[in-house]
């Protein structure tokens, strides 16, 4: 049979990725459910309608976080415009957008630096002025947690325990290298901090809060997308120790840090914020967008183009190169017998993975998955011909590179015999996916997105 060329195949992956990030556009979402009726402000998505009367607030301050929130703010300023009177919004470097109300600031993520908190101590201040005449519009998205670290001071810890940004930077680093979910290190993130596990709202009370959430973890648990600063904590001091156990960080995070977390497990430090607290009784939390609705546009737009479409999962978890294999051998069923689907057939998943760093290598999850399934795929004979894989995370940004992600398929596999030695293989075990893809022209990139609902994988079998 004739073989489809990679180029074009790439393209229609492009294109079913595509479908799925305009989904979960944060500004076309914010625009489409929220509008001003007279003198309230109405919330209606699926399944869910707020009304704010707009007359009962003497001020409405404008607060945010996270790699998306740029565009969010910027579709709320629309919506409400001078009835905003200021406002403080932090993205990660590179994700700015022009705002008329609320100032923008840059900081760092993965890793938060020092713009990050002076943005997150501004915002406290802000939050602390908010009195019972206050509407706070928070927007807030995956990323918020790192760029609005919050180190656990005096105040919160009752005068017990003093951090700092190099211990929030350390302990950050060691659980991103250790192989560590999202949910674990929110857990330990929050447990060492002034701001994170609903204790913004503490700081806002009386203020009532409504919360525009867009959320990059896999089952959009509230209490987990940037660490749950507008909701309850349902998590302890003990997990957060029990996870720095489990993975055996000890001797990897700050002296501080360690005493931090003991203090609390034994009560000495105030826990996070629980459920039935006061400061909830004020609180609305809107869920903007999920991977799921990305996986369900970019299941439509698959269907348009002719695939027998498969969509698995929004909730793909685990190791990168495990879940690599485990889409590699469904996919070969349907290569084989067509199993699952009829070819041709696009396979969906969505969630995040995480890889444990063995090597030094720079490369994301996606590139790691794409990698493990490119090295699965060159056993193949000449059913390889037939697959073509993407995994791209919707952020546009692969861990700390330039890369959304990286195709496997034939072409790439071309590109590799043509190098000297097992290069394969080596930048499998240095994680080293992002030099490799640089090299055989597999890099999948974006730019930023201004959109983070975690990671889409798509495989197409013809």
């Amino acid at each position: 049979m004739a073989y489809p060329e990679p180029e074009e195949m790439r393209r229609q992956l492009s294109e079913i990725f595509q479908a799925g990030l305009e989904r979960v556009d944060p500004y076309r979402m914010i625009t489409r459910h929220l509008r001003v009726e007279g003198d309230r402000l109405v919330v209606a998505m699926e399944g869910y309608h707020l009304e704010v009367p707009l007359g009962d607030y003497r001020r409405i301050l404008l607060l945010g976080a996270g790699k998306a929130s740029g565009p969010m703010a910027r579709a709320v300023e629309e919506i409400l415009g001078d009835r905003i009177e200021s406002g403080l919004v932090c993205v990660k470097y590179g994700h700015t957008v022009d705002l008329r109300r609320a100032e923008m600031v840059e900081a760092g993520h993965p890793v938060p630096d020092r713009n990050g908190v002076d943005a997150a101590r501004r915002i406290a201040a802000l939050a602390r002025a908010a009195d019972a005449q206050t509407l706070v519009i928070n927007c807030i998205s995956g990323g918020g947690s790192a760029l609005l670290p919050f180190p656990m001071d005096g105040a919160t810890s009752g005068g017990l325990v003093e951090l700092s940004l190099d211990d929030k930077q350390c302990t950050t680093s060691a659980l991103l290298r250790c192989g560590a979910d999202i949910q674990e290190i929110n857990c330990v993130r929050k447990h060492i901090s002034g701001i994170k596990g609903g204790r913004l709202l503490q700081m806002l009370q009386p203020a009532r809060s409504l919360n525009l959430i867009l959320s990059d973890v896999v089952g959009d648990d509230l209490g987990s997308i940037a660490s749950g600063m507008t909701t309850f904590d349902a998590t302890s001091y003990a997990q957060a120790l029990e996870i720095v156990d489990r993975y055996r960080l000890r001797t990897e995070i700050p002296a501080q840090v360690l005493r931090a977390l003991e203090l609390g497990a034994q009560g000495r430090i105030p826990e996070t914020v629980k459920a039935g607290a006061s400061c909830l009784e004020r609180v609305d939390n809107v869920m903007i967008g999920t991977n799921r609705q990305a996986l369900l546009a970019a299941a439509a737009k698959a269907a348009s183009l002719g695939f027998e479409v498969r969509a698995l999962t929004s909730q793909l978890a685990g190791e990168a190169r495990h879940a690599a294999k485990v889409i590699a051998d469904i996919a070969k069923d349907v290569v084989v017998s067509d199993m699952l689907a009829a070819k041709p057939a696009c396979l969906l998943l969505g969630g995040e993975t995480v890889v444990t760093l063995r090597g030094n290598g720079k490369g994301g999850r996606n590139q790691e998955m794409a990698l493990a399934f490119l090295d699965e795929l060159k056993t193949w004979g000449e059913g390889r011909r037939r697959v073509f894989f993407l995994a791209a995370s919707t952020d546009g940004n692969d861990g700390p590179t330039d890369a959304a992600g990286a195709f496997a398929d034939e072409e790439v596999l071309r590109q590799t015999w043509a190098l000297e030695g097992d290069c394969l293989a080596n930048a499998l075990n240095n994680n080293d996916s992002y030099h490799f893809f640089e090299k055989t022209g597999g890099l999948f990139k974006t730019g930023p997105t201004n959109t983070n609902v975690c990671d889409l994988q798509i495989a197409i079998i013809i």
